[in-house]
């Protein structure tokens, strides 16, 4: 299968890579780009560890930050590797979202050891401080990253959708649909989707997808890339 990548740059390499490794062939389209905060380092102590909900949280932290004590709880086996990579020595994943991340917690950490850190994007939903201050801790959350929309498709992916030739496109959070979308509609491309199959992470990454006539939309029985790649077979 020839799949469209969506994912920022960065992380849209690994995903190709290991997509060639499986027999298919990706096509690079980000559809957004990653722009990390620059500031002060930041101010952690007291902190009995750091929460990450995405690969992009910890490395914008990384840049702020020299310390790699502290432990790292991660949402995801992504944003987990990607702590490992930054040298973190404990890091834990609690393999699903913030729900999953929340709960998980409550295992790992006690409200009376510390605040936990969370390494937020600009546009991250506060369910998962809410949960956790909730259950008695204290969430320190600062935004360290945003991601900020593409306004087209690279040309290689509009010329593959223009040809017919791409068979399915993987999307990874309610955003990126809404900027797909978009950016289908922007370059006279709506029809191109009925020969496309929709990857999606959730449900609600679906959801952007309903005005426009995919050949299917499949959704991941897990939220993450795992999830994502068993929907190939």
């Amino acid at each position: 299968m020839r799949i469209l990548v969506t994912r920022p740059l960065e992380d849209a390499e690994r995903t190709a890579a290991d997509l060639r490794a499986h027999g298919h062939e990706a096509i690079l389209a980000p559809l957004m780009e990653i722009h990390l905060r620059s500031g002060p380092d930041l101010a952690l102590a007291g902190v009995q560890a750091i929460l990450v909900t995405s690969a992009n949280g910890i490395r914008a932290l990384a840049t702020r930050s020299k310390r790699r004590d502290l432990p790292v709880f991660a949402v995801g086996p992504q944003s987990a590797e990607a702590a490992r990579k930054e040298a973190f020595a404990e890091v834990k994943s609690a393999d699903g979202d913030a729900a999953a991340l929340a709960e998980a917690v409550k295992g790992w950490a006690r409200p009376e050891s510390g605040a936990l850190f969370h390494a937020a994007g600009a546009e991250t939903k506060g369910d998962l401080a809410a949960r956790l201050s909730a259950a008695g801790f204290t969430v320190q959350s600062e935004v360290l990253y945003e991601a900020v929309p593409a306004s087209a498709l690279p040309p290689d992916a509009e010329t593959a959708l223009a040809r017919g030739e791409a068979d399915a496109v993987m999307l990874y959070s309610p955003k990126s649909a809404r900027i797909f979308v978009a950016c289908l509609a922007q370059a006279g491309l709506a029809d191109a989707a009925r020969g496309l199959t929709a990857l999606c992470i959730s449900k609600a990454a679906a959801t952007p997808l309903a005005m426009l006539p995919f050949r299917a939309v499949r959704v991941a029985a897990h939220p993450d890339q795992d999830g994502l790649f068993a929907l190939l077979d």
